[in-house]
């Protein structure tokens, strides 16, 4: 089965971003299309936002099959967060079309990007920047927290 089948076609919304734990979510509206390719053997999932001081930005998330054990690998690029070099991704897939994918960078910093189809109408993608131990602080503990939250229905 492709993956996030069901979610093919063209969504319209909000996007949240932060850079920092205890910053406040910056709200701008997002777009993106979620395609297949590669006779179903592919998902793309395209989408655009906008960061507060840089202006307009856009990203490109590509999914793939890797294995018959609902493994997953992708490739993400994004015009703010992860350029010039696309991240390799691995991650799984859940029952209820979650796709859940990990990449890491900067020794030990990682990206954990959440894909959550809920009904055929609404898309969310949330990315989370996730701080090392070694990096944490009194003020900001180690582990994942949210940097974008992309709300989105069928356009």
């Amino acid at each position: 089965m492709a993956i996030l089948s069901d979610s093919v076609g063209t969504w319209a919304g909000t996007n949240g971003f932060r850079l920092m734990p205890d910053s406040p979510f910056a709200e701008f509206s997002a777009t993106a299309t979620v395609t297949l390719a590669a006779g179903g053997h592919l998902t793309s999932v395209a989408y655009s936002w906008e960061h507060p001081d840089d202006g307009p930005q856009d990203g490109l998330l590509v999914l793939g099959s890797a294995g018959d054990d609902g493994s997953l690998v992708a490739m993400w690029g994004d015009s703010w967060h992860q350029q010039p070099a696309p991240m390799s991704l691995s991650g799984s897939r859940g029952a209820d079309a979650t796709v859940k994918l990990d990449g890491s960078y900067d020794g030990g910093w990682g990206w954990r990007v959440v894909l959550e189809a809920a009904g055929e109408d609404s898309l969310r993608m949330r990315m989370d920047n996730v701080i090392p131990e070694n990096q944490a602080t009194a003020e900001i503990t180690a582990g994942p927290y949210p940097v974008m939250v992309m709300d989105l229905r069928r356009a």
